[in-house]
């Protein structure tokens, strides 16, 4: 399955492609989309729109996975986060690609087993798991990658008994087995 990561942002948006079998990842292609600064807002959205539709086309990827947006310093950085993972997704759906959306925590927990973790954190993960010889940056691209790795670590076929949330004996971490008690 080949999943292609966004990290949206209005000056700089981070992407990532990585492709599983299910057991290994394997990096694809990452790397950042940025217009100038000094540009207008229309200007830069749509140079983030162009750039994520010509990649998305390139790496034909089996799904999109975004980071959604949970807060920002102030309203009107919220709303200019909004913009640009609204022309992510736009960019997405124009090629026909399923989307989905993983709060900040989601990925973290995916990657590093603790939704709180730094971006350093993040980065040494995604490097590990993508046997990198050094962790991806900026963290515009490790973030990509997490949300990508993300969606990779959360899917679960949708015939599972609790309606995909979960593994078909409704766990959804290892950290919850327990062993049957009885007789063996």
């Amino acid at each position: 399955m080949k999943i292609f990561g966004i990290d949206p942002g209005s000056h700089r948006t981070g992407y990532g492609c990585v492709l599983s079998d299910g057991s290994r990842h394997r990096l694809i292609a990452s790397g950042t989309i940025a217009a100038p600064a000094s540009a207008p807002l229309p200007e830069r959205l749509r140079a983030i729109h162009g750039g994520l539709r010509a990649l998305i086309a390139e790496h034909r990827p089996d799904c999109v996975a975004v980071e959604d947006v949970f807060h920002a310093r102030n309203v009107r950085s919220a709303l200019m986060l909004g913009h640009a993972r609204g022309v992510a997704l736009l960019a997405a759906c124009e090629a026909g690609v399923p989307v989905v959306a993983y709060s900040p925590a989601e990925i973290k927990h995916a990657v590093t087993g603790y939704g709180r973790a730094e971006k350093r954190q993040v980065q040494s993960m995604v490097r590990l798991l993508l046997g990198l010889d050094a962790p991806p940056s900026p963290h515009d691209v490790a973030d990509a990658l997490a949300v990508a790795i993300c969606h990779l670590h959360s899917r679960v076929p949708a015939t599972d008994a609790d309606g995909g949330r979960g593994s078909k004996t409704g766990l959804r971490s290892w950290r919850q087995y327990r062993p049957r008690q009885g007789k063996l």
